[in-house]
């Protein structure tokens, strides 16, 4: 569950909107976080003890206490070389790689993103937020790690990862570090498959075809004999009769290739098309049969395997919208 934002947090979101803020456009991997783009603000509790080291100091003074006075500078100097540590601990960070696996429209797609920490600083606490969703890692001298984070799809084709806020409250909550992160990166979103499972198409008949093999079970026609055949298939009653040597060849079933056509579906509308073809393929993969997708611009296969179910998404995902 993502936490409520804290009004120093809505406050930096308001900021992002300013022409000055950076990156102004996306950017191509890999990103490096210098000084020039982390953004520093003091925190709820960070405002809270800078109004008592204020009431501190004025008393200090008010009164003629050294010792009081000692004690909120040391206080000031603490909390100063914080909001410095919490500076230091973004800059620097390199976000090397960015991917996601392609889900179906309406389902969460888990964006991982490679940091990697650059430098002899520790990097701890930091926290990465798209939209409500937000990740955390802690990263050593010199190391790299993954975050993984749940980006929301609404609808099918490429999708945007957006803006990314990668931030830290270290050392001690008084400040929040931030920058934001614009990567140039497209993510595929497959179309939904309709909700309800829908038979393949009719291939007619059984959907199954005849296809001539040398082993079988029916005997299908006599030919010649070739070297290479068995003794077990040579007719020998036929070849005494014609005074060659004749050779039985079998028959077995073999499935028919499925023909998944946009055309077929004339009485669905332009995206339920879309939505029962991805069915369809999901379902062949499932039952292990080969299968052709043809669409108005394109036809992909025929062919079965993760490699060809994902050509087939892929293309379903990419038509235009109606």
């Amino acid at each position: 569950m993502a936490r409520p934002r804290d009004l120093i947090e809505r406050f930096a979101d308001r900021l992002a909107g300013l022409p000055l803020v950076r990156p102004r456009t996306v950017e191509s991997l890999p990103i490096v976080v210098d000084r020039r783009r982390v953004y520093v603000l003091p925190t709820g509790f960070g405002l809270f003890m800078a109004l008592m080291l204020l009431a501190m100091l004025m008393g200090g003074l008010n009164y003629n206490n050294n010792p009081a006075l000692l004690l909120a500078f040391v206080l000031i100097a603490v909390a100063h070389n914080s909001l410095v540590h919490a500076h230091l601990t973004l800059s620097g960070l390199r976000l090397i790689a960015l991917h996601a696996e392609p889900v179906p429209a309406g389902k969460p797609l888990m964006l991982r993103l490679a940091f990697e920490a650059s430098g002899n600083r520790q990097r701890s606490g930091l926290e990465l937020r798209a939209g409500e969703e937000e990740a955390f890692l802690d990263l050593a001298p010199g190391e790299r790690g993954e975050m993984v984070i749940a980006v929301p799809t609404l609808r099918r084709g490429w999708l945007s990862p957006g803006r990314l806020r990668l931030s830290t409250l270290r050392p001690f909550g008084l400040a929040r570090a931030w920058s934001w992160l614009r990567p140039d990166t497209r993510l595929l979103v497959y179309p939904a498959p309709e909700a309800e499972a829908v038979p393949l198409p009719d291939l007619g008949g059984d959907g199954q075809s005849r296809r001539t093999r040398n082993h079988g079970e029916q005997p299908h026609h006599l030919r010649e004999y070739r070297a290479g055949d068995g003794l077990r298939q040579i007719a020998w009653k036929s070849s005494a009769r014609a005074d060659r040597l004749l050779v039985r060849e079998y028959e077995a079933t073999a499935n028919r290739e499925l023909e998944l056509d946009w055309f077929t579906l004339g009485k669905l509308d332009h995206e339920a098309r879309i939505r029962r073809l991805a069915r369809w393929v999901l379902e062949a993969e499932r039952q292990g049969r080969r299968y052709r997708l043809r669409l108005p611009s394109a036809v992909v296969g025929p062919g079965t395997g993760p490699e060809h179910r994902h050509a087939c998404l892929r293309a379903l995902a990419l038509m235009p919208h109606a």
